[in-house]
């Protein structure tokens, strides 16, 4: 079945926004977590010179994507993948940026890790790791909308939960990936970069 999510639908072109500073021309992204597939489709259009690989560890999702491409995709949109990041071996070599749109939130720590992790082993030095979502930033105050959601995600699983931009950011340095910009989004949300260092 094609997912729709209206939510992809209303922060594809914010988000896309950012991409194009953030985002090398040419090369392979690897899209964690890319949900309905609409982002995918959306981004490829947008950055022909770029090869995109869209996963996610949901079989739904994997066909939603699949026909998310073959309707509207473009030449340099690759099949989806099933992955779990949690998984050693990620199915890629080598890569120049790998995005996560609204993943860790809605994920157990643990898959923050592993993003970190697997993000360590795939991306080329220089590469970039993009994150989307609602974050808790240290020093300034989280909105209600943010507070009343976190409490939500962890009614529903309490290993659920608005992450520490700072709290991921120390876990990112000693792995190689350092916080080198952010971005503060509409809705209350925030996209940040990490490079990987040499």
């Amino acid at each position: 079945m094609k997912l729709h999510s209206p939510a992809a639908e209303r922060n594809a072109g914010p988000i896309l926004e950012v991409l194009r500073e953030w985002l090398p021309q040419d090369g392979t992204v690897l899209e964690i977590a890319a949900g309905s597939g609409q982002h995918a489709v959306a981004f490829a259009r947008a950055f022909p010179g770029l090869t995109w690989q869209p996963t996610d560890p949901d079989a739904a999702a994997v066909a939603s994507i699949g026909m998310w491409r073959n309707e509207g995709g473009t030449p340099n949109l690759l099949p989806p993948q099933r992955l779990d990041v949690h998984q050693a071996n990620w199915g890629v070599e080598l890569v120049d940026a790998v995005l996560a749109v609204n993943m860790v939130h809605i994920a157990p720590w643990s898959a923050s890790l592993a993003l970190l992790d697997g993000a360590r082993r795939v991306l080329a030095v220089g590469g970039a790791l993009v994150l989307y979502g609602p974050w808790i930033v240290e020093g300034e105050p989280t909105a209600p909308s943010n507070l009343a959601f976190d409490a939500d995600l962890q009614q529903r699983n309490s290993e659920w939960g608005l992450r520490s931009v700072a709290t991921f950011a120390a876990e990112a340095e000693p792995r190689g990936l350092v916080l080198v910009d952010q971005r503060t989004m509409p809705a209350n949300n925030r996209m940040l970069l990490f490079r990987r260092s040499g």
